[in-house]
């Protein structure tokens, strides 16, 4: 079967399985969803949106964050993992644009292409091709696809992906062949069998919707 064939059957399968998503709710500043995104590395969805809310609540503006001191950051998303880590690429990242700019407003991503905006945003240390795409699908509504360690797993187990591509070749090849209107819900749906059902250890192939069309189960 033809990966494109292929994932147009996984979407409606998991479809079918955990209904469809809401639609993504954009933005008015790109940034509030790049500052998230640096947050969700290496934790749960619960902790970075904890981590998160914690930040926007103690720092309503990102000049207040821009100007804080490194050690009230990091203990303001300390709820997030990796605290000290975290906290320093956002400080790092609000300087450079603090630099280039004066301000933190980031809706002028809006009037750029994809191709412009993932170039813009490629030039800030830590900022990668994943953090890149949930910018676009997550804050400017756009037909990205994010992946993450779950995307990457399943869609090898699937046997979409070979197990020689990196995760940055894997995006190109997931998102050029899922059409732009199934990205958000496959995407989301497959972060979810990830957690849920095609766990990294002991996966429950017995009771897996996509068991039918899985490389792994057949072998």
């Amino acid at each position: 079967m033809r990966p494109a064939v292929k994932l147009t059957r996984i979407a409606a399968l998991l479809c079918q399985a955990y209904g469809p998503c809401r639609p993504a709710r954009r933005r008015d500043n790109p940034l509030d969803t790049l500052v998230h995104t640096i947050l969700s590395q290496n934790t749960s969805d619960v902790n970075s949106d904890r981590a998160y809310a914690a930040l926007r609540q103690r720092f309503p503006d990102w000049e207040d964050v821009h100007r804080a001191p490194l050690r009230m950051l990091i203990s303001t998303i300390r709820s997030g993992g990796l605290a000290n880590i975290k906290a320093v690429r956002i400080k790092a990242l609000l300087e450079e644009i603090w630099a280039e700019q004066r301000h933190f407003d980031l809706s002028f991503l809006r009037d750029l292409s994809d191709e412009e905006v993932q170039a813009y945003l490629a030039r800030f240390k830590g900022i990668g091709s994943k953090t890149i795409a949930c910018v676009l699908l997550f804050g400017m509504g756009r037909p990205a696809f994010p992946v993450d360690t779950h995307v990457f797993r399943v869609s090898r187990r699937l046997g979409i992906l070979d197990g020689r591509i990196t995760p940055e070749k894997a995006q190109q090849f997931l998102e050029s062949r899922t059409p732009p209107g199934d990205r958000h819900a496959l995407h989301l749906h497959l972060v979810r069998h990830g957690r849920q059902v095609c766990k990294a250890q002991r996966p429950l192939c017995a009771g897996c919707v996509l068991a039918r069309v899985c490389d792994s189960v057949r072998a």
